[in-house]
């Protein structure tokens, strides 16, 4: 999956329509490896519907602290630049699939 450039600044990356998924994750992070292909199934089946956007923690500490992020993987969900949903944990893609359809429709 295809990271974002560090050139993107955090506020430009989440401020457009299309709804952006961020997987907050580590290298190290034995559930953030299980919960990747998952997200890859997810990615595929949603297409241009959704940006899927992963962030390490540790190269990212800042943001990571600003954004309450106190454990890993950490899904949120952006759209117009407002977070729309955030829960800590693998999640299933099912539930990601409404939370992003539920905006698409709003």
């Amino acid at each position: 999956m295809a990271s974002e450039k560090q050139t993107t600044s955090f506020q430009d990356l989440i401020n457009g329509d299309t709804p952006v998924l961020i997987d907050f994750y580590a290298d190290w992070c034995g559930p953030c490896k299980a919960f990747a292909p998952q997200l890859e199934v997810f990615k595929k089946d949603m297409g241009e519907k959704v940006r899927v956007v992963k962030i390490d923690v540790d190269k990212n500490q800042e943001l990571s602290g600003k954004l309450g992020v106190r454990s890993i993987p950490t899904i949120m969900i952006f759209q117009k630049g407002e977070l729309k949903y955030r829960e800590a944990g693998a999640r299933p893609i099912a539930e990601l699939k409404r939370e992003v359809e539920g905006l698409l429709t709003a």
